[in-house]
């Protein structure tokens, strides 16, 4: 089984080079498998101000994103390569930086393709109700705003809850019963996070057996670290803290997008979580395996969550997701 590396995509200084693109990963000159992770980011291009960015691969096509912040997953077969990182500007100025990396032989054979679905959270189909699982009560509302945003296209979360209560927002993307292994990557705002408890961001599959098996991954600000569901048929046995600590989303920087990045697989009913990045602070999750399925009677569905639960006997939550994507092979 593989791990997969994620990196932060970079804060850029207030006076920027004339084309300041940023690559944060991969270095050049790495060696790593594939697939891989490119990270980078700009604000200017060329001397104007950079209006959207992509990547291509040696001599290949190039991949666009309309936004000023890149994070793909790339495969490549072995041997030396060049990934060119680029960015264009609104009146014609364009700019790329080489990274000149080799790709090596893995234990495990690299996927021959990976499905990646990008801005889930600007799908039109999504719902939310109260958790009953949390105590108290909760309402919310969503829809998807331009502010604040990264891609035009983000999604706000509006919470009011009583006695610690939460709100599960919830939309299906896909179906895949044959999917092993995910990587979760989406930029979290929180506006005022002086009432939320949890940050709960699941995904679930219903796979070809007609189990449901779900990869619940949660920031539990009262114990301070990230947790994970194993046994889901059994409420006492749910959550799992895992050895990698989670600050507490009440010390979250307000007004600021945070980049969360979270890989799992999967065998048969068994799942793995492996890795969790916040910010670009990646850190493996040890002992993080077992049972997390059951029969829900579901019909084939991908499916993502995104959970808020309150702190204290009311208030009120706000967040923002933007760039969710989810790759699967």
């Amino acid at each position: 089984m593989k791990t997969f590396a994620f990196s932060i995509i970079a804060l850029l200084a207030s006076t920027l080079p004339a084309a300041a693109i940023t690559v944060t990963a991969p270095v050049d000159g790495a060696q790593l498998t594939s697939p891989f992770t490119v990270t980078a980011s700009t604000t200017s291009c060329d001397s104007e101000a950079a209006g959207s960015m992509g990547y291509s691969l040696d001599g290949g096509p190039t991949t666009i994103v309309h936004n000023l912040q890149l994070s793909a997953v790339v495969i490549a077969g072995d041997g030396p390569h060049v990934l060119h990182v680029k960015c264009w500007g609104p009146h014609g100025a364009h700019a790329h930086t080489p990274v000149n990396i080799t790709v090596v032989s893995s234990v495990t054979t690299p996927p021959t393709n990976i499905t990646a679905v990008s801005n889930i959270q600007s799908l039109p189909k999504w719902e939310w109700d109260h958790d009953p699982g949390t105590s108290g009560g909760s309402s919310g509302t969503s829809d998807v705003t331009s502010t604040p945003s990264l891609s035009g296209n983000a999604r706000q979360f509006s919470v009011n809850f009583s006695d610690s209560g939460g709100e599960i927002f919830h939309a299906s993307f896909g179906k895949d019963p044959a999917a092993t292994h995910f990587i979760y990557d989406a930029y979290l705002w929180l506006s005022d996070a002086s009432s939320l408890a949890n940050i709960e961001m699941d995904m679930n599959q219903v796979i070809a057996n007609g189990d449901t098996v779900i990869y619940g991954f949660q920031c539990n600000g009262y114990a301070g670290t990230w947790d994970y569901a194993l046994n889901p048929g059994h409420p006492a046995g749910r959550w799992h803290h895992s050895n990698v600590a989670c600050p507490d989303p009440k010390t979250w920087a307000p007004n600021t997008w945070h980049h969360v990045q979270i890989s799992y697989s999967r065998d048969g009913d068994i799942v793995t979580y492996e890795t969790v990045a916040l910010d670009g602070q990646q850190s493996d999750l040890v002992g993080a395996t077992g049972n997390s399925a059951e029969p829900l009677g579901w019909g084939e569905t991908l499916l993502t969550n995104f959970q808020l639960d309150g702190h204290g006997s009311e208030g009120s939550i706000t967040a923002y997701l933007d760039n969710v994507t989810i790759s699967r092979w």
